[in-house]
């Protein structure tokens, strides 16, 4: 890819992450859920952004997963359950300036259907 439309599109992400970041913020009872995904990878984590703590996380790279659709379910099951022994049920999601489809899409209905709500 050239260098030129990789630099539009990674200026264009941080655009979109700026706009939804300047809308949401985390607490301790509803924590702020960010994803990030690279072409090899996905994490993701609840922030208590009024503490600045991170509250669970999960870490595809650790499990031994790869970004996809069926794999991303499995770091979102390990996500739910980590928020379970948090007594936590509800978080605000933010996509981290990712598109809502495929693997963004694939992770947040699995979490729905592991009982978080969002």
């Amino acid at each position: 890819m050239l260098k030129s439309i990789q630099n539009r599109k990674n200026k264009l992400r941080a655009q979109r992450k700026a706009r939804v970041r300047g809308k949401i913020f985390g607490t301790a009872e509803k924590p702020r859920l960010t994803v990030f995904k690279s072409n090899k990878h996905f994490y993701a984590q609840a922030i208590d952004d009024a503490n600045a703590h991170t509250l669970a996380s999960a870490d595809g790279r650790k499990l031994g997963l790869g970004v996809n659709r069926e794999d991303v379910k499995k770091v979102a099951q390990e996500l739910a359950k980590n928020l379970a022994s948090k007594n936590i049920d509800e978080v605000t999601f933010d996509r981290n300036g990712y598109l809502y489809h495929g693997v963004i899409a694939s992770f947040a209905e699995a979490l729905r259907e592991a009982g978080i709500k969002f």
